[in-house]
């Protein structure tokens, strides 16, 4: 097992809150395989990336040794999370919940290691509970309290209604600490309440009380708004790997930092190293496919994530030679300059577009960057490329 420092610079990793970081230290000095816990509602059949910023931090957790409960929320999904909700959700009836659930379990795998993962339902502890168990569960809490939260205190002073089952639902979730003996729970920003009172449950209950990892809510492709399907600026985890491989590497520039951070399972030291490649002159869109390539591979395989660009509908990627290069032959009685070679070999138009090019730093002889300066030499050979899609393999021979 790693060491207490090397383990708290993980968990870390992306996170936006630990509570209580010092807490968290001891229980780490301790030596023994800590009870990770993170719910998921399965209100929904699929996943999108926003959903496995979670999921990717449970994999932390069992890289570092400790064991990672998955819980499926089979009894709060029919209450419906109130969290960050304007009005009462619909309740989803057992069947539905159960449906979407197993899609669930099918779709996490990909990502967290199923010999190393407890995945549980909740309504294994929660239709045991009698009447009086939920009295009691209920006392813990005031309505003076539960208007605290933000949520509820917009929709109570708007006049909003909120339904007494919406009061249960934190409940149910810091009940499910008490179920599982939680060590460590996660969960996105908005759902700080809920895990604050697990915390406090965890007391009443007499158990330790647990520590809170906090992952923000990820951007979507607009890299504005929250990622949401209803919005349309998603990444399926299911969506075909061309399709994820087109949204990658089309998000801004600005956002691709933050999914590198929250998505990708590469070591910040080599997420800083891309980071000074840009800042040095490298093309950001070649970072991003690397990106592509990783988030693909995870959930469609290697070959998948080698040709999703084709499946993209690109027909290359940056440094990929088309299969049908043409060979073009260039006449001349001594050494030329690139913009004239290019000019003769049809790559361009005229010497102006082939001077723009150059200028422009869009013209490569063998993979290489050159500029107006290049020479062509008698009898030599070299694949040129003029922009994106202008590839041959010139010879350029005497008279």
């Amino acid at each position: 097992m790693k060491s207490v420092e090397e383990q708290l610079a993980l968990i870390k990793r992306g996170a936006e809150e630990v509570l209580v970081e010092s807490e968290l230290v001891e229980k780490l000095k301790r030596g023994q395989p800590l009870r990770i816990k993170a719910g998921f509602d399965p209100t929904a059949p699929d996943l999108h990336l926003g959903h496995t910023v979670l999921i990717n931090k449970l994999r932390q957790f069992q890289d570092l040794g400790h064991q990672v409960i998955f819980l499926i929320g089979d009894f709060t999904g029919m209450i419906g999370d109130p969290s960050g909700k304007s009005t009462t959700r619909p309740p989803l009836t057992r069947e539905q919940v159960l449906d979407n659930a197993e899609t669930y379990k099918q779709q996490v795998f990909k990502i967290l290691d199923p010999a190393k993962t407890e995945v549980a339902f909740n309504s294994t502890w929660m239709d045991k509970l009698t009447p009086a168990d939920f009295i009691r569960l209920a006392s813990q809490y005031t309505v003076a309290r539960m208007l605290e939260r933000d949520d509820f205190d917009k929709r109570y002073t708007s006049n909003q209604p909120i339904a007494i089952h919406e009061f249960l639902y934190p409940l149910v979730q810091g009940y499910d600490s008490v179920a599982l003996k939680a060590d460590v729970e996660l969960g996105g920003t908005d759902q700080k309440f809920n895990l604050l009172m697990g915390r406090e449950l965890q007391r009443a209950y007499g158990q330790e009380a647990q520590n809170i990892v906090t992952m923000p809510l990820l951007e979507g492709l607009d890299g504005v708004k929250k990622m949401s399907k209803s919005l349309g600026n998603y990444v399926g985890i299911q969506e075909a790997p061309g399709v994820m491989y087109s949204k990658l590497v089309s998000i801004p520039d600005t956002l691709m930092w933050r999914y590198f951070e929250l998505l990708s399972f590469r070591s910040m030291e080599e997420i800083e190293q891309f980071r000074a490649d840009v800042a040095n002159g490298a093309n950001p869109r070649d970072i991003k496919i690397k990106l592509a390539e990783e988030i693909v591979a995870r959930f469609h395989g290697e070959e998948a994530a080698a040709n999703a660009h084709r499946a993209a509908g690109n027909r290359m990627k940056e440094g990929e030679l088309p299969e049908d290069l043409p060979e073009v032959e260039v006449t001349a009685a001594e050494d030329l300059p690139i913009a004239a070679v290019l000019n003769r070999a049809g790559l361009v138009k005229n010497s102006a577009q082939a001077r723009d090019l150059l200028s422009g730093g869009a013209v490569k002889v063998d993979g290489a960057v050159v500029d107006r300066e290049f020479v062509f030499a008698l009898g030599a050979t070299h694949v040129c490329q003029a922009g994106k899609k202008s590839f041959a393999r010139v010879t350029l021979k005497a008279e």
